[in-house]
Order: C-alpha cells, then sequence, then structure tokens
C-alpha cells in the first residue's frame, strides 16, 4: 500500500554520474532517510540474503555501475527426487537467482534471451523510468531470440522486489521465470537482522507422467513450491537462539498462500515497499501473500524444529490428483479384488485417509506413474511428516556458530518436552462428550 511505501531522499545522490539525472523525477515523494543504530555486520553495508536451494548473482563494477547479466533459458529442474522437467528459467536455474544491492545503487542488467520465443524483464514493484519497466509492446521492444538487452536504472529505495516477464506471461511465469530483487537500506537497518532469508511461492501442473508443466491450467495445479522445489526437498531455514531472522515471500504464483510459522509470534514488517516503520509492525502466527504481493516477517529464534508451511491443506501436497471419487469411509476390498483380476498388485487406498498414501509408497507396494512425486514423502525423526510442497522447517540451535547456514540435523529434545503416549486403551480416562441432536 502507498501508505506503508517510505521513499528515501534523493539527498546524497549527486554522486550518481550526469547521465542518471534524468531519471530523478521517477523516485517518488521524499522521505527522511533511516538512522541506523549500529555499524553494519558486512563490509556491503548488510547481512547478504539466503535463497533457499538458490543462489545470488554476481555482478561486475563498471565505471561505478554494478552490471549483472541474465540469461533467459530452458533448464533441466528437479523439484525433489523422482521427478524432473523442462522448465524456463535464468542462468541455469528456476527460480533465477537472487539479485542483491543497496539504494542508492546504480545497476545494469544485462538480459540474453535463449529461449526459442521472445521475452522481456519487469522489476516488480521497482521505482524507475518508464522505458526500464520491461512491459513488452509497450515500455520496449520485445527481446527477440538471441538478443541481448540493457536495463539500466538507479534504485531509489529499498525493500523486498521481485522480477519476472512481462511477454506471453501466461506461459513464461507457469514454467518458471522469476526471481527475487533485494535492495539494502542505504543507511543500515535501524533493528538490525542476524539471518536474512528470501522465496518465491510457485504452482505447477506437471500432469502425472509427464516431462513439461501445462501452462494453460488455472486452478487444478499438482505441484506447490518453494523456490520452485517441494518437501522435502526444500532446504530448512536454520539459526542460533536468540538471532534475528527475516524471511522474505514473494508470491508469482496463481493463488493466496497463508503462510504460518510454528513456535514464535513473528511480526509482519516490511513488503516490497521496504521495511515499514515499526509502528506498523504487527504479531502474528499467519500472514496472507496474495498473487503478486512480498511480505517479510522477522522473529527471535527459539531453540528446535518448527514447521513453515502454506496454511492451505492441498498447498502442502505433492502431485494432487482432481476429479477423482472420494473413497473416504468406503470398503473397496470387493472392487479391489475385481480390478486385481486385471491388474496386479492394484491396491485400493483412502477408505481411512490420505496417509495410508505414504506407507504404502514407502513400502514399495504402489510406485505411481513415471516421474511423479508421491503426495507425502517427508520424514522426520519420529515418522512420516505427511507432508509435501510448501512446507520446510526452521531448525533453531543453542550451539550453531554465528553464519553457519549448514543444516545441524534433527533437534534433540529434552525428554520432558515431548508429547509421548500414556496408554492404548481406546476407551482410556472419562472424556465429556455431548450427545448429537
Amino acid at each position: 500500500m502507498t501508505s506503508r511505501r517510505k521513499f528515501l531522499t534523493l539527498t546524497g545522490a549527486s554522486a550518481v554520474s550526469a547521465a542518471v539525472v534524468a531519471d530523478v523525477a521517477y523516485a517518488g515523494t521524499a522521505a527522511a532517510p533511516r538512522r541506523a543504530e549500529s555499524a553494519p555486520s558486512q563490509p556491503q553495508g548488510y547481512v547478504p540474503v539466503q535463497t533457499l536451494n538458490g543462489w545470488t548473482l554476481p555482478y561486475v563494477m563498471k565505471n561505478g555501475v554494478k552490471e549483472f547479466h541474465l540469461v533467459a533459458e530452458e533448464v533441466d529442474h528437479e523439484f525433489a527426487p523422482g521427478s524432473r522437467a523442462k522448465c524456463w528459467g535464468y542462468n541455469g536455474t528456476t527460480p533465477g537467482p537472487t539479485i542483491e544491492a543497496v539504494e542508492g545503487d546504480r545497476v545494469r542488467i544485462l538480459v540474453t534471451n535463449c529461449l526459442p520465443e521472445h521475452t522481456s524483464i519487469h522489476w516488480h514493484g521497482i521505482i524507475l523510468p518508464s522505458g526500464m519497466d520491461g512491459v513488452g509492446g509497450l515500455n520496449q521492444p520485445q527481446i527477440q531470440p538471441g538478443e541481448t538487452f540493457a536495463y539500466e536504472f538507479t534504485l531509489r529505495q529499498h525493500g523486498s522486489q521481485m522480477y519476472h516477464p512481462h511477454a506471453d506471461e501466461m506461459t513464461q511465469m507457469a514454467v518458471g521465470m522469476m526471481g527475487m530483487f533485494i535492495i539494502h537500506p542505504r543507511d543500515g537497518e535501524v533493528v538490525p537482522i542476524d539471518r536474512d532469508y528470501c522465496l518465491l511461492t510457485h504452482n505447477w501442473a506437471l500432469h502425472p507422467g509427464t516431462y513439461r508443466p501445462d501452462p494453460a491450467v488455472m486452478v487444478d495445479f499438482d505441484l506447490w513450491t518453494f523456490n520452485s522445489k517441494v518437501f522435502p526437498a526444500i532446504d530448512p531455514m536454520v539459526a542460533r537462539t536468540g538471532e534475528r531472522v527475516r524471511i522474505r515471500m514473494g508470491n508469482l504464483s496463481m493463488w493466496n498462500h497463508p503462510m504460518h510459522l510454528h513456535g514464535v509470534q513473528f511480526w509482519v514488517t516490511g513488503s516490497d515497499g521496504g521495511r515499514w516503520p515499526t509502528a506498523q509492525w504487527r504479531p502474528e502466527a499467519t500472514e496472507i501473500i496474495g498473487v503478486g504481493q512480498v511480505r517479510d516477517i522477522e522473529f527471535i529464534a527459539v531453540p528446535g524444529d518448527w514447521a513453515f508451511h502454506c496454511h492451505m491443506s492441498h498447498h502442502t501436497m505433492n502431485a494432487m490428483g482432481h476429479d477423482v471419487p472420494n473413497p473416504l469411509g468406503v470398503d473397496q476390498s470387493e472392487i479391489q479384488a475385481q480390478i486385481r483380476k486385471l491388474l496386479p498388485g492394484y491396491m485400493a487406498m483412502g477408505r481411512y485417509g490420505m496417509a495410508e498414501h505414504q506407507e504404502h509408497t514407502d513400502s514399495g507396494h504402489m510406485r505411481g506413474p513415471e516421474n511423479t512425486l508421491a503426495m507425502m514423502v517427508g520424514k522426520g525423526p519420529y515418522g512420516n511428516i505427511e507432508m509435501g510442497g510448501m512446507f520446510t522447517t526452521v531448525k533453531v540451535r543453542d550451539d550453531l556458530a554465528r553464519g553457519d547456514y549448514s543444516d545441524p540435523g534433527w533437534y534433540d529434545a529434552p525428554p520432558a518436552t515431548i508429547a509421548s503416549r500414556i496408554s492404548r486403551d481406546p476407551n482410556f480416562g472419562n472424556p465429556v462428550r455431548r450427545k448429537p441432536g
């Protein structure tokens, strides 16, 4: 929302070369610069972002300009072991690499098109001249196959932004073309951050047994991803007890996502409009990220393994089927026997819920179609987690070294803090029930 944007002043921008004076008019309403309460902890003046399962694009300095180079191309992508697809992305990955810079930087982004059709790039949420906005046909000619275009502008804001095509958008975004663009505040963070993570939510229609996503699907998606990965292939987010952690979440899928973090109350602190004034921060346990939006959340890490996921239940499942009969509560034993005459090894499932799908898959009974993940494949220290899709963990440890992002393994919880069985008798105790009526 406009009221939440806090544009920086143009004061101090005189160091920018005369070539950029023309785009000053696009900086928007000025506001006082933010004051840093502590010295930046990195030589660059910020804590670098960790992109889940991803990477940050390097740049070269040319006459005071940070020059990045993106290549739009087909990529052979793995959603998780056992599921690969021909997708489109940037520089060999989907999503493309994260671009990181600092407000006030002059950036030049070269974009080479190695796709079989034209493309462009829109810098989603970034304040810039109209001719750099990247809507093919409106702001620029399309980038034809084999061509390289240069986008150049000065960063007049800070916040969590995104980039994606604005050419044949239905196809190009559906098959993976997107990335994060993080702009750090020039004057540092008023409340320092210890660990900074970012992710993009997305949805895919990879039909069973196929190897290319279907861009024509608008509702019935069967893979839901963080940074184009599904659980359990999604990296965990790790932290040391007491550290301040930020998660930047962008949504370029075709659905809204209520993102829920276990174990803490977090603060919603920012968006593509930057980090909000502290008076606008609000405590939540779940935050909806609308289509095309970015939200930043922050929390103080407490020890344990904590689930982080979309709270739409079917978004934490892999290879979701659609338009199939509902077998819940149905005795299928007779029809299973009839089908086995034609298809030996067939096993009917779902009478008691979906959890048995993972059990049978793990045991090797139900392999499923080629190149298709089971709906639930995640395992934890106590058994099946029964999740997939948009699910990962936040792992916090007392003894994790600062700056260590490696997976510490599963949490060794003190025995008195673990829920445990006290009876196997289904008639145990005397629970109060209300008679139906």
